[in-house]
């Protein structure tokens, strides 16, 4: 027998290797991606976990990617794409409740993933940050569209915006919940914020009282308050020891005196907003009379809170997932005890919710009070609390 041509030899040997290897490898690649940079956040991110998630090589991984950045980049876009795409089967004029099930379908299908747009998105560069908002304002427009038929009134935009919070809220937790039950909860929770009237509807008027804004009296404390800004303007990683000591007037090595390291400064900025947030609760929820007005006490609070600490609250949900195991323990155990204290009321106010579905819930008015809060760039006055606030109310389904 005529030895195989060299040809041949290469064929029969690659022949196994290529008829197991997955034909949508990329598409696996960017899903393992967007799962790591949601948990991990984009710095302490490595090529080396994703590529383990795939069950590839990370020589196999640069293949398909020349490096983190560009693998980071398509996760971003990659979900929007995917909304958009869902949004392009819909029919021009379908009915409100068809837009918000396409991108609900989407979103939940990608849970896992895509929390590193609301976040994360910010350590792109211009042009892809660019490309992003692009990208979203189609998404936007056609939700506001549908918003618009549904319900015609002139803050159509807003009430656009919490509907995708309201949705893509599920991207931010990881509360155990069916996959068709999390999009039929989110769906209906979309719609009636979407339908409902920030001015007409607005919950009875509750007097709110924050905690003051802390004042810096020591050093370390003036540390702390330098940082947050930097870290909520940059980013945690990419804010310099020399940077925060020139805020306050210090050289960097001074900086150890007061904080072992720049990520106990964070800690601390995430400790004082949980901090802030208890002692507004606690205050708010003294004498109220009954389930609903709790409910609408703790949505006044916390909308309350996230205008007045808008950069120390960004940092905090932003960053979290960068703290070392033992940093994060006493953050996490604080957002549970919070979380609570809403499924408790919200169950007492709608018996009918089990405990899945009223922290579903809550999550979703979290982030209507984001993607509104963006929308009105965070410029605080008595009528955008008041309007946001009743949006909250609106996808609770009080």
């Amino acid at each position: 027998m005529a030895p195989a041509s060299p040809s041949a030899r290469s064929a029969t040997t690659a022949g196994p290797a290529a008829a197991t290897r997955p034909r949508n490898r990329r598409q696996l690649i960017v899903g393992a991606a967007g799962r790591v940079f949601s948990e991990r956040g984009y710095h302490k991110a490595s090529m080396e976990e994703v590529a383990a998630g795939v069950g590839i090589s990370a020589a196999a991984l640069y293949r398909h990617f020349p490096n983190k950045y560009a693998l980071f980049a398509e996760c971003a876009h990659v979900m929007v794409d995917g909304l958009v795409a869902a949004l392009d089967e819909v029919p021009p004029g379908a009915p409100l409740t068809d837009v918000l099930t396409a991108l609900t379908r989407v979103t939940v299908a990608h849970r896992a993933s895509g929390g590193v747009y609301r976040w994360e998105a910010r350590y792109l560069n211009r042009e892809d940050r660019r490309r992003l908002a692009v990208k979203f304002g189609r998404l936007v427009e056609r939700v506001d569209e549908a918003v618009q038929r549904e319900l015609p009134l002139s803050d159509g935009r807003l009430r656009a915006m919490a509907a995708l919070g309201a949705i893509g809220s599920i991207t931010m937790h990881r509360t155990t919940i069916a996959q068709r039950r999390a999009e039929s909860l989110l769906v209906a929770s979309a719609l009636r914020v979407a339908t409902t009237d920030p001015a007409a509807g607005r919950p009875a008027a509750h007097p709110v009282e924050l905690p003051a804004r802390p004042v810096p009296r020591t050093r370390r404390e003036e540390i702390l308050a330098a940082s947050v800004p930097l870290f909520a303007r940059n980013g945690f990683a990419s804010v310099t020891n020399g940077q925060i000591a020139q805020a306050v007037g210090l050289t960097p090595s001074a900086l150890y005196r007061h904080y072992p390291g720049k990520i106990d400064i964070l800690a601390a900025a995430c400790l004082q907003a949980a901090g802030l947030l208890a002692q507004g609760v606690e205050r708010n929820l003294h004498e109220v009379s009954g389930p609903h007005e709790a409910v609408v006490a703790l949505a006044a609070t916390y909308v309350a809170y996230s205008f007045e600490y808008t950069e120390l609250n960004s940092v905090a949900e932003a960053e979290l997932v960068g703290l070392p195991a033992e940093l994060r323990r006493p953050l996490v155990l604080a957002q549970r005890k919070h979380i609570a204290v809403w499924e408790r009321q919200l169950r007492l106010a709608r018996p009918e919710l089990d405990p899945a579905q009223a922290r579903v819930l809550v999550h979703a008015g979290f982030g209507a009070v984001v993607e509104t809060g963006r929308r009105l760039r965070w410029r605080d006055s008595p009528g955008h609390r008041e309007s946001v606030t009743a949006l909250v109310v609106g996808t609770l389904g009080l």
